[in-house]
């Protein structure tokens, strides 16, 4: 692995300073934008969704024309389509989630007035561990086999995704919930917003508690395949960190917009998996077979092709009543 343009050593501050204005945005949100429970309506969430994605692009400019400036208009140029396009496949993949996400929240019966709380928490979460996980990955893509390793995981994972059908979850089988249940009760009743609640003079879980650490358990697992993912368009962590977390900060919004039309985007799964196989084929074998790094440029655009193909066929091919699984 060549040497990184953005070195940690070299650009601590902006990792810091870029968090801190993570932490500040988040607080603003739940402080004052969200300081009482309540629903979150479509105009709102569509409204967050457009400032989130506008903030990403921005953000770009931003890199592009500190990279110009530092490094050249070629390599500027190189950096902001490879921050497009591991910002395009973060947010594809988060269609996923939204899914699981929607499948959760109906059987644990949470309230559309406290979903936000959840997923707000939930967000604070999923950052602490894909930051763990990129920079884990920073250190183990140096080595060219990890980078084939991880290829042929996301191939394999992306088959796995593309052929399987739709299943309901189930939480109950989640590892770590059975561990809460043996140190702390659980409760089936709601108090307000509430994660712990007075049982008889017992603290117990409620039901928000138990969604939100299915939740956190759930991202974990969908960072397995993102952040590799993203490994696989770039070589610079700061570029698979910022387009990360700029997709996870617009995951929120994102739910309440498309929780009650999820099945109009049914083949959106089989196209996110078809950009997972062709990630982790770019990984393993495309770059060696074309003998130098197969360019960003054509990355993206597959990328872009294959995700509007989807969902194109999906409002051509609709979903079929009766067809719903797992709801």
């Amino acid at each position: 692995m060549s040497g990184m343009l953005f070195p940690l050593a070299d650009y601590w501050w902006f990792y810091l300073g870029f968090t801190a204005f993570v932490v500040v945005l988040l607080a603003m949100d739940l402080g004052v934008f969200h300081k009482k429970d309540r629903v979150v309506s479509l105009r709102e969430a569509s409204i967050w969704v457009a400032v989130w994605v506008i903030s990403a692009l921005i953000f770009n400019i931003l890199l592009y024309q500190y990279s110009a400036a530092k490094f050249g208009t070629e390599i500027a140029r190189k950096v902001g389509l490879e921050f497009l396009a591991g910002y395009i496949v973060e947010e594809s993949l988060s269609v996923d989630n939204i899914f699981v996400f929607v499948m959760l929240f109906r059987y644990f019966g949470i309230p559309p007035l406290y979903q936000h709380r959840i997923l707000f928490f939930g967000i604070l979460g999923a950052i602490v561990f894909r930051g763990i996980f990129i920079a884990l990955g920073a250190v183990l893509m140096r080595y060219h086999w990890v980078v084939v390793l991880f290829g042929v995981f996301l191939i394999v994972t992306g088959v796995k995704m593309f052929s399987s059908k739709d299943e309901s979850v189930h939480p109950d089988s989640n590892p770590l919930l059975k561990l809460m249940r043996r140190f702390l009760p659980v409760t089936s009743h709601f108090d307000g917003h509430n994660f712990l609640t007075k049982v008889n003079g017992v603290t117990a879980a409620t039901p928000l508690l138990v969604t939100l650490l299915v939740v956190e358990t759930t991202d974990i697992i969908f960072a397995l395949d993102s952040v590799p993912a993203v490994f696989g368009l770039t070589k610079e962590p700061m570029i698979v960190f910022t387009s990360n977390i700029f997709a996870i900060l617009g995951l929120r919004s994102m739910y309440f917009v498309l929780a009650d039309a999820i099945d109009r985007f049914h083949l959106l799964k089989q196209g996110v998996a078809l950009v997972l196989v062709f990630v982790g084929f770019k990984m393993s074998a495309l770059n060696w077979l074309v003998g130098h790094e197969f360019p960003i440029t054509a990355s993206l655009g597959i990328i872009c092709a294959i995700l509007a193909i989807s969902i194109v066929l999906s409002f051509i091919f609709p979903k079929k009543e009766g067809a719903d699984a797992g709801a």
